[in-house]
């Protein structure tokens, strides 16, 4: 028995030895965890951040990404309320300070892209809209994001910039639900993000102008103080700000930080 029980423990040994050979370098995926990711993201991420996120799946195997995309304010209370959250992207430095003020970022954000904005309007631009003064004529219906959203405040800044005064057909609580409204057809025109009227090309024009300069919104990301999974979020985070990360957001319209 003795020398039975020897054999078996020397085999074992030789077994666990070869299989710490053979793991090399993938050995680290089993102590960098894996498992789920939850993002908090601006809605005009969705698009890009939808297809980062596939990509970090494939580029990670054993983790899942999940997307909570809305207004940033709206993810800000979110966030500082408890939701369980483990990356959080803004699409304006103010709503990522409601999260920071509130101690609920691990580190400093840091900016991840930039915007702009456009005048988006129907195929064709049957209003024939060709800056913001013609958004205040009588009868053009405009979509505005409130100005607690950053697409909103980034409106209020071109809007004043250009001196015009208007009465919104209506306010809404993100870039999307901006752009819904004139995909309807319930108003004329819409300020919004340069990278949302991209994705709706098939269907929308962009009236690009000049006060939009004047009103560009930095899109900080920071992993949170209280991630589920921080090890993965800070991977995640490095992935967007990676060069296949940038290409991705380029793509579909950002620009890159002024830093860079």
């Amino acid at each position: 028995m003795t020398v039975r029980w020897i054999r078996a423990a020397l085999a074992g040994a030789a077994t666990l030895a070869l299989g710490l050979t053979g793991c090399g370098g993938d050995q680290p995926a089993a102590t960098d965890g894996g498992g789920p990711v939850t993002v908090f993201a601006a809605a005009s991420l969705t698009g890009s951040f939808t297809k980062l996120g596939k990509d970090f799946e494939a580029a990670h195997p054993g983790t899942t990404v999940t997307f909570n995309f809305a207004g940033s304010s709206a993810l800000a209370t979110q966030i500082t309320q408890g939701a369980p959250a483990d990356v959080f992207a803004a699409a304006s430095p103010a709503t990522m300070k409601i999260v920071t003020d509130a101690g609920d970022a691990a580190g400093d954000p840091v900016t991840l892209v930039r915007n702009q904005l456009v005048i988006a309007v129907p195929k064709g631009n049957p209003q024939r809209v060709g800056g913001l003064a013609d958004l205040g004529r009588p009868g053009v219906k405009v979509a505005l994001c409130a100005e607690q959203v950053p697409c909103g405040a980034a409106a209020k800044t071109a809007l004043g910039a250009a001196g015009v005064r208007l009465t919104p057909a209506t306010l809404e609580q993100d870039v999307k639900g901006a752009l819904a409204k004139v995909k309807l057809g319930e108003v004329d025109a819409a300020l919004v993000y340069r990278t949302d009227v991209r994705v709706a090309a098939g269907e929308l024009d962009a009236v690009e102008f000049p006060e939009s300069a004047q009103a560009i919104n930095d899109y900080p990301i920071v992993v949170l103080k209280h991630a589920g999974n921080p090890e993965r979020a800070r991977a995640f985070v490095e992935y967007v700000r990676s060069d296949a990360g940038r290409a991705v957001l380029t793509a579909a319209g950002f620009q890159a930080p002024q830093s860079q």
